[in-house]
């Protein structure tokens, strides 16, 4: 909620200080409901016109990361890192064939049943199951592994950035169309060229509002959300990163306890737990 907080605080420091000052807000709001219309259309449109109807859906629903961060927290990192530990300490111990009956059906699984937040996460328990299921097929080379991983992460990542890319486009063209806005408020200004000063000098307010609305609405709301949603997108992808760390520490061969202390080291830092809290978490591992 501290975007819309902040929101608000832009906003109340913006008019607050034009109000304070001596300005009235009859000319804003009067010329506001035509200006929004020609701007925020216009915006609209050309996002529409620039996006798949995929993609459209996509940075829409969007907006619910920028409200409330990222899905993952400490104990979502925990959670995973001892499913992981459970997996590869079964696998090092009596080998890759006895993971199947989790890594074929997780949702009848007693492992993935312990964690449904993961279970319930179709991306990251299909990556977990995808990639253990490569191993049992004897594609057991790290540097393999890795690479694919990589490959896949890196799609999905831009995959999920192209909602803040959406935003931040709009974001670059809304100040020019602020400035349409505000031209076609001019040529109408000029057309009743025969009235008096007062009349023409609140068409020229009305004008200039499409100029201001244009840039607020870029650097006031577009440019924010689009670098919050990035921001969040890029946090969210660290769980993924986990996962690949801890696999492919176990295929070089290192044991369990070293494998997902390299995935905790990949969690970002504000969520990482400790060295002591994870050791206690996978020593409560018991399937």
């Amino acid at each position: 909620m501290i975007t819309i907080g902040a929101f608000l605080f832009l906003l109340g420091c913006v008019f607050g200080s034009y109000l304070v000052s001596g300005g009235s807000m009859e000319p804003l709001i009067e010329a506001l409901p035509f200006e929004l219309w020609t701007i925020g259309g216009a915006a609209i449109g050309t996002f529409l016109m620039s996006n798949s109807m995929h993609d459209v859906k996509h940075t829409l629903g969007g907006f619910g990361k920028i409200l409330k961060g990222a899905a993952f927290h400490k104990p979502d990192y925990i959670e995973l890192l001892s499913l992981l530990y459970f997996l590869v300490r079964l696998a090092s111990s009596k080998g890759n064939m006895a993971l199947e009956p989790h890594i074929e059906k997780p949702s009848d699984s007693t492992a993935f049943q312990k964690f449904p937040k993961i279970l319930a996460n179709h991306h990251a328990t299909a990556i977990i199951c995808d990639y253990l299921r490569m191993v049992g097929m004897n594609a057991d080379d790290p540097n393999q592994i890795e690479d694919v991983m990589a490959r896949e992460l890196r799609k999905t990542l831009n995959e999920e950035l192209h909602g803040a890319h959406a935003l931040q486009n709009m974001s670059d063209g809304l100040p020019a169309l602020g400035i349409v806005a505000a031209v076609l408020g001019v040529i109408k200004t000029m057309s009743h060229i025969d009235q008096p000063p007062a009349i023409l000098g609140a068409m020229i307010g009305g004008a200039l509002t499409g100029t201001f609305l244009g840039v607020l609405l870029a650097y006031g709301m577009a440019g924010p959300f689009a670098a919050r949603l990035k921001g969040v997108v890029e946090e969210e992808s660290k769980y993924y990163e986990v996962i690949r760390a801890v696999l492919v520490t176990h295929l070089h061969g290192n044991a369990p306890q070293v494998s997902v202390e390299s995935g905790r080291k990949m969690v970002p830092t504000e969520h990482m737990p400790s060295f002591g809290e994870l050791e206690e978490a996978v020593r409560a591992v018991q399937m």
